[in-house]
């Protein structure tokens, strides 16, 4: 399923997910006129990048990431994760990136490069609320797992900032490019604090200040000192590649960098998100975390 039909299963049918409460979107057939096409009249997606008027790669639009291959999540995670409760139209686990469940997935199992402190942390509750993850709690995602989830986003781009719209629970991200340092003493947010810089066509982004309430996926906790570094480079009109390095010495033995790639939704744009008391998503997720951990190590030896 391309992600442009996803997004239509979306709209057209009910979510399963109960605490998300989606309305159709006005728009979703507008294509900008300024969209390149191909001859058949379809939008290009492998036509130039566009750019900004002081000649900066523009990151403007809505993002979807892509997914793996069909049968990935199966070899990677076993079956029963990729047919189990979490397998449903319109929010479907074959179609989040194979980090989703597991930042450590390229790493056999017992190898994931994470401290001491970091096992003896697996063992205890989540500060987020319990084991399962914050999301279940209606709780902010943490990051750099926004990356991984197939919900879309929306960048807008000036040329002293970046923001990004993420449907999953409605947040929002700024980016500063305007030169500023990172905060010396950062109060601990949800979203951190992120500035970037352009290194040629390359946005640079460094983000510090991270409170310690979410986990990387896979229940791997981090520090409120965890730094995130992001590459992003749009190779072309459809696709936006995001090189993501994880640095946190205290839970982490070595830096980990994961890259993903995020595909223009050229004639969609988001659905609402609201995530409300009473949700009953409890079960399968706790049903999905326990398929997660029987699942094989994967064949190859990671990075």
């Amino acid at each position: 399923m391309t992600a442009a039909t996803l997004r239509l299963v979306i709209v057209q049918t009910a979510l399963l997910t109960s605490s998300v409460t989606s309305a159709s979107a006005q728009w979703l057939d507008y294509l900008d006129p300024t969209t390149p096409l191909t001859p058949a009249g379809k939008p290009d997606l492998t036509a130039k990048a566009p750019r900004t008027p002081d000649g900066k790669p523009d990151f403007s639009g809505v993002w979807q990431v892509e997914p793996p291959p069909p049968g990935e999540i199966e070899r990677l995670y076993g079956k029963d994760v990729a047919t189990g409760p979490l397998a449903t139209a319109g929010d479907d686990v074959n179609l989040h990136s194979k980090y989703f469940m597991n930042i450590f997935i390229d790493y056999k199992r017992g190898e994931e490069p994470i401290t001491a402190a970091a096992r003896a942390a697996m063992h205890r509750p989540s500060e987020g609320g319990g084991e399962r993850p914050a999301l279940s709690y209606c709780l902010p995602t943490g990051m750099p797992n926004r990356w991984f989830y197939d919900r879309p986003l929306t960048i807008f781009q000036t040329p002293k900032q970046l923001g990004i719209f993420y449907e999953a629970d409605g947040a929002f991200r700024e980016i500063h490019t305007d030169g500023r340092k990172l905060p010396a003493d950062p109060f601990p947010s949800w979203m951190g604090y992120s500035s970037g810089h352009w290194e040629g066509d390359a946005l640079i982004v460094d983000s510090t200040g991270y409170n310690n309430r979410t986990r990387l996926p896979g229940g791997y906790p981090h520090s409120e000192n965890m730094h995130i570094r992001e590459r992003f480079n749009r190779r072309d009109f459809g696709h936006l590649d995001i090189d993501i390095t994880v640095d946190d010495p205290a839970m982490l033995t070595k830096p980990v960098t994961v890259k993903v790639t995020e595909l223009l939704l050229p004639n969609s744009d988001m659905v609402e998100y609201f995530c409300a008391e009473g949700e009953k998503d409890a079960e399968n997720m706790s049903a999905v975390r326990e398929a997660i951990k029987k699942a094989a190590p994967p064949a190859g030896t990671g990075h």
